[in-house]
């Protein structure tokens, strides 16, 4: 039985389950009503409550493993991540879950699917700045996403949300002694936007975070995935992006990490500033 059909209605006496919003290789997230909000007359008391999927929730860790999601999304502080609340455990059911805030609108994947021409530049630029902003805030903080992709990133009238950091990693993990998820237990990675060096088994790195979110930047400006491609196939410059901003993100797409020649912060300043003209 899936943990989707054993869930009951009801969680911690509190949370009512509506229906699922989506699912992947680790979890499954819930469009949910806080019914204790709702007495105290919330106007809005939707909320998004996330459970670990079938694969892991066997495992004797999975609660710790969870937690780690919910701890990584709530230390990144930014306008462009999802807001995480809180983690409770059902104690009737045993169940671990967390709650963060319920983001309207549609994922990237889905934008994609209607654009494919891409977008353009005076609405591409925007969102790539978002983006890059939060990754950024995120790495300040030692955090690195692990598994930015078009379905793990939001697009409503507040602009862009990046979520789902459950394949993140944070150098405080390691030394308060946290386990981590390793390839040998979760093989979670979508190939057009993980890096060579991830599907070959390397570590997170800040460089594997840039690879992955100028994947989702080529394709909103292309509007087809730079993944599967050969290592030495010349990609053309995105239609929709301007000619002065093609270098840099050229480099960011590098197959080779030692090649990838930009931070996130250089990536950014590429994207936003205008194009220098060589006369006064």
């Amino acid at each position: 039985m899936s943990v989707a059909a054993a869930l009951p209605n009801l969680l911690a006496g509190r949370y009512q389950l509506e229906r699922i919003l989506g699912s992947g290789g680790m979890g499954v997230v819930y469009r949910a009503r806080d019914l204790l909000h709702e007495a105290f007359g919330e106007p809005s008391a939707g909320i998004a409550l996330k459970v670990l999927g079938e694969t892991l929730s066997a495992s004797s860790d999975a609660h710790v493993l969870l937690y780690s999601e919910f701890a990584l999304t709530r230390s990144v502080r930014h306008d462009h991540v999802v807001r995480a609340f809180a983690f409770e455990v059902d104690t009737v059911h045993q169940l671990a879950f967390f709650t963060m805030e319920l983001m309207q609108g549609m994922t990237l994947d889905r934008v994609l699917k209607g654009c494919l021409q891409g977008l353009p530049w005076h609405e591409l630029q925007p969102l790539a700045l978002q983006l890059l902003d939060a990754l950024a805030c995120s790495h300040r903080q030692g955090i690195l996403h692990g598994d930015v992709k078009p379905a793990n990133i939001m697009l409503g009238e507040q602009g862009l949300r990046l979520f789902d950091f459950g394949l993140g990693y944070a150098e405080s993990q390691e030394a308060a002694g946290l386990p981590g998820l390793s390839r040998g237990r979760l093989n979670a990675w979508t190939p057009a936007y993980a890096a060579p060096e991830l599907m070959a088994g390397g570590a997170l790195s800040t460089r594997t975070d840039l690879y992955g979110a100028a994947c989702v930047l080529y394709d909103l400006a292309q509007g087809q995935r730079p993944g599967g491609r050969q290592l030495d196939q010349q990609l053309p410059r995105p239609r929709r992006l301007p000619r002065h901003c093609w270098p840099a993100l050229r480099s960011a797409l590098a197959a080779d990490p030692e090649q990838r020649n930009v931070s996130i912060a250089e990536l950014r300043e590429a994207l936003a500033g205008p194009r220098r003209r060589w006369f006064l």
